[in-house]
């Protein structure tokens, strides 16, 4: 049992470089299905998402390489919470899959409507660190919809109000 929880768990603090990487290749990965009409390509993005929301960089090569090959490269760690990342991974995760039935069973036109919805969301967080997912997961907390047990940190801001006054 403890290999399961072991395979099904998500980094916290997550590697902001890292995410971000992963973004940028999530966003190239849509502009170029966009205008190349290579709608495979839908097939390895969701499996990406699916992966990573699952196992966070455990079984996603993306993941894993954007953690332990670039990310080390780019300079010191950047951490952020990691239960929002991957409450942005599970929305990729069901874009990406909506994406991906759309292009084979219903037309491309749909496929296309959603894939252009994460053209926002993939460059914010990839080119500003703008993660649209976690202000989703922030907002869901506010509401009580998400408990705050999910991600103490992002409960307490306290901490982060203390860092950013230095």
């Amino acid at each position: 049992m403890s290999a399961v929880r072991t395979l099904f768990s998500f980094p916290n603090p997550v590697n902001e470089k890292a995410a971000r990487f992963v973004a940028g290749v999530v966003l190239a990965t849509v502009i170029a299905v966009l205008a190349t009409g290579w709608y495979w390509l839908l097939i390895p993005l969701a499996y990406g998402f699916w992966a990573r929301a699952l196992t966070g960089p455990t079984l996603s090569p993306l993941g894993w390489a954007a953690q332990n090959l670039i990310a080390p490269r780019l300079g010191p760690k950047r951490p952020v919470p990691g239960p929002p990342k991957r409450f942005a991974q599970a929305i990729g995760a069901a874009m990406s899959t909506i994406a991906l039935v759309l292009a084979f069973a219903v037309s491309h036109q749909a496929a296309d409507g959603v894939l252009i919805a994460f053209l926002p969301a993939a460059g914010l967080e990839s080119i500003f660190g703008y993660c649209l997912g976690c202000k989703a997961f922030s907002l869901l907390m506010r509401a009580g919809v998400v408990p705050e047990s999910a991600c103490e940190e992002c409960a307490d801001i306290s901490a982060r109000l203390r860092t950013a006054s230095h």
